[in-house]
């Protein structure tokens, strides 16, 4: 399967969760799409069903494919530390993911766009691989060409929120990678145990 870019709401209705952001049709309707609405009987999942959806929830949170994901999870698991941890700190220290937190850009969707037009730069050069790993030190910001570019002025100028780990500079529009994050910094609703359980299999 490709990267998914078909409609939105309908990811965050099956997961019950506004994976993409606020959704007015997830409030509207917060059960399952489907034909038969509310009222379908739904079975009992299976133990495997759950862990499968929960792996399914986090590559559409972060975009990743599922060679790439599983890349990821083999990668957390040879590190030192829990890794369920280390996997979501992983999907947080990609450059697409960093440049959303960094409030650059309004999603991660529009920040993977981002990286790959060439906006944006790690250390002073321009890097357009979305997947790209930041390390402790690493600085992200906007390339001198794109820093008045109308959609990263507003992006900015509507983000009230920071995030611990990064260190934003508004002068040189540009944020540093002072720490991965610990479990309780990333705000996503992920079991990430059941991923490992998953996998684990």
């Amino acid at each position: 399967m490709a990267r998914y870019r078909g409609p939105k709401s309908r990811i965050a209705r099956r997961f019950r969760d506004p994976i993409f952001g606020p959704d007015k049709a997830l409030e509207r309707r917060s059960y399952a799409p489907g034909q038969h609405g509310p009222n379908k009987r739904r079975g009992k999942q299976s133990e495997y069903a759950i862990q499968l959806g929960e792996k399914q929830k986090a590559k559409y949170t972060y975009g990743i494919l599922e060679r790439q994901f599983a890349n990821l999870f083999d990668k957390a698991s040879r590190m030192k530390g829990i890794t369920g941890e280390n996997l979501l700190q992983l999907c947080e220290a990609r450059l697409d993911n960093t440049v959303f937190r960094l409030g650059i850009a309004p999603t991660r969707r529009a920040a993977r766009q981002f990286v790959s037009h060439k906006h944006i730069t790690v250390n002073g050069e321009v890097v357009n691989i979305p997947s790209y790993t930041l390390k402790v030190g690493d600085v992200v910001g906007v390339r001198e060409k794109s820093k008045s570019l109308e959609a990263i002025s507003a992006s900015l100028a509507s983000s009230t929120k920071s995030f611990d780990w990064l260190e934003w500079n508004p002068s040189q529009m540009e944020g540093k990678v002072v720490a991965l994050p610990s479990r309780e910094m990333i705000p996503e609703n992920i079991k990430e145990q059941l991923i490992v359980e998953l996998y684990s299999k």
